[in-house]
């Protein structure tokens, strides 16, 4: 029996794929279950349309977020730091203080779990920082750790 995946199911495929299945596991299991429909012409149909909007929509998203990585991209935002004894942090420079850098200097939101830290932030210098804008889609935003105004 042919039918369409509404949901991504191990060893079968991906959504909107037409596979063939034994008659037994597509109406004892799949079907009930929501995780497909029988493949009639009007389904197909009704699912072809869809996979067109899907494909639009995601098109539309990757470019709103190539738009956004081309904004951020090779940008430099400062953080201001408490410094210890030979240009060490007393902690170190997480990824919230950055996408809050971000926000107030270059007035982009950025979500803090986007960023990519390659190591700890802990000492005084300027750092290459990724953000995962869309999947496949990545900025480098340069991350300047400075000493506080206090300690100058």
């Amino acid at each position: 029996m042919k039918v369409i995946l509404k949901e991504a199911v191990g060893g079968l495929g991906k959504v909107g794929d037409v596979v063939d299945v034994a008659d037994g596991y597509a109406q004892n299991y799949l079907i009930p279950r929501g995780m497909a429909v029988m493949a009639t012409p009007g389904t197909l149909k009704d699912w072809a349309q869809r996979k067109a909007a899907l494909a639009k929509k995601e098109a539309q998203e990757r470019e709103e977020a190539q738009a956004l990585a081309d904004r951020l991209k090779d940008k430099e935002v400062k953080i201001e730091a408490r410094v210890g004894d030979g240009g060490r942090l007393y902690g170190s420079v997480t990824s919230r203080e950055i996408a809050a850098a971000i926000k107030a200097q270059l007035k982009i939101k950025v979500d803090r779990k986007k960023i990519e830290l390659p190591d700890s932030i802990k000492e005084l210098g300027i750092y290459p920082v990724t953000i995962k804008v869309y999947p496949g889609v990545d900025a480098t935003v340069n991350v300047n750790v400075v000493k506080s105004r206090e300690e100058k």
